[in-house]
C-alpha cells in the first residue's frame, strides 16, 4: 500500500489506516477482543500499518487491544491516538452522557489543560505498550482550555521524546490555525465522506496551504455507504448508529438509491461499494489518509482492496455529479 507524508514531519502513514473505533465496542454494540487484535495484525501484514485509536474508544480497551496487535511489530506501525475526553471526573466542558460497555452510565468532558494532556499521554503509552507515539491528536475542541495552553504541552511531548508529532480532531479552520500558531501540528482528523463534504469550503484549503493533513474518519458513514444497511436493519443494543441522520427517512432510502448509482462503477473496477468509497475518499484534495474500520480479517482484507484500483478523473466527476444530486435533509 502507499504511503503518504504527514503534515511537515518525517512520518509517513498508509494511505488508508486501521480505525479502532469500533474495536472498542463502545457506541457500537460490543466487541469480540481475539477478532479485533487479528483483524490489525492481518491489516498491518498486509501493509495497512497506521492504526488510529483513542483514549475513549471502549475506554481504554481500544488502546490495549492496539497494543496487543503491535507487540513485536512496532517498527513497522504508525500509531495514532487521541487524548483529551474525561470520564472519570468532572472536568472541562461537558459533552455527553453515555454509558460504559457494561451499561453503566457516565458522563463524558472534554479537557485538555497541559496537565491532563500530558497524563493522558502517560496512560496511553502504557495501554499500548510502546515507549513513543506517532501521533498524538486532540481529540475535540476543549473551550475551557485555551488552545495554546494544550498545543504548549504537545511541544513538551516531542521534546521529551514520548510523541513524534502532535494534530488536532474536529477543529474548525479558525481553531486550527489558532492551534498552529502556537505549534507546527502535523494534521486535522476529521468526518468526511460522499455524503458529509462540509470541509471542503474552508478546512481543506487552508490545511492545503499549511501543509497540514487531513485524516478522514467515517468515510463509509459508519458502514451505510457499503450498501449493506437496509431499511429495518437490526443494530445491537448500545449501537448508536440508528440515531444519525443519515439512518433516518428519507434519508437512508435516498443514499440507498445512490449508492445504486455507484454500482455499475464499482462491478467494472470489480469491487464492492465500500472499496469504491474508499478509493472515492483518498482521492479527494487535501486527503492524506483515510480511516477505514474494521472489526474482522474478513473486513480488514476488503478495506485493502480499495487500494489496488485507480479511479479515472472521468469516473470521479461522474461520482461527484451523483453526490450533488443527492438530498440529504440536515433537519431532521
Amino acid at each position: 500500500m502507499k504511503k503518504r507524508k504527514l503534515g511537515k514531519t518525517d512520518i509517513m502513514v498508509s494511505e488508508l489506516a486501521f480505525g479502532a473505533w469500533a474495536i472498542g465496542g463502545w457506541m457500537w454494540g460490543g466487541t469480540d477482543s481475539k477478532e479485533a487484535v487479528r483483524a490489525m495484525e492481518t491489516a498491518i501484514d498486509n501493509g495497512m500499518t497506521t492504526i488510529d485509536t483513542a483514549s475513549v474508544y471502549g475506554f481504554g480497551l481500544s488502546e490495549e487491544l492496539t497494543g496487543k496487535a503491535i507487540r513485536g511489530k512496532r517498527d513497522k506501525v504508525q500509531v495514532l491516538t487521541k487524548f483529551g475526553m474525561e470520564w472519570k471526573q468532572k472536568n472541562g466542558e461537558f459533552f455527553f452522557e453515555s454509558q460504559d460497555n457494561s451499561g453503566n452510565s457516565l458522563s463524558i468532558y472534554k479537557f485538555s489543560s497541559k496537565e491532563k494532556v500530558i497524563n493522558d499521554c502517560d496512560e496511553s503509552l502504557r495501554r499500548l505498550r510502546t515507549d513513543y507515539i506517532d501521533l498524538f491528536q486532540i481529540h475535540w475542541p476543549d473551550s475551557t482550555t485555551p488552545v495554546s495552553e494544550t498545543m504548549e504541552a504537545l511541544e513538551i511531548l516531542v521534546t521529551k521524546g514520548k510523541i513524534r508529532a502532535g494534530g488536532v480532531c474536529n477543529f474548525s479552520a479558525e481553531l486550527m490555525l489558532e492551534a498552529n500558531g502556537t505549534f507546527s501540528i502535523a494534521s486535522n482528523q476529521l468526518p468526511y465522506s460522499m455524503v458529509k463534504r462540509d470541509i471542503e469550503e474552508d478546512v481543506v484549503p487552508a490545511a492545503v496551504e499549511k501543509e497540514i493533513s487531513i485524516l478522514a474518519y467515517s468515510p463509509l458513514q459508519r458502514g451505510l455507504l457499503t450498501g449493506k444497511i437496509k431499511p429495518g436493519h437490526h443494530f445491537e443494543e448500545g449501537d448508536t448508529r440508528p440515531s444519525s441522520l443519515y439512518y433516518k427517512e428519507p434519508n437512508l432510502s435516498n443514499i440507498l438509491t445512490f449508492l445504486e448509482r455507484l454500482k455499475p462503477l464499482a462491478e467494472e473496477h470489480n469491487a464492492s461499494l465500500a472499496q469504491l468509497v474508499l478509493n472515492w475518499t483518498s482521492r479527494q484534495r487535501g486527503i492524506t489518509c483515510v480511516l477505514a474500520g474494521a472489526r474482522n480479517p474478513v473486513q480488514v482484507i476488503d478495506n485493502l482492496s480499495a487500494a489496488k484500483f485507480v479511479l479515472s478523473d472521468d469516473e470521479i466527476q461522474k461520482i461527484n455529479n451523483y453526490i450533488s444530486e443527492l438530498s440529504i435533509d440536515t433537519k431532521i
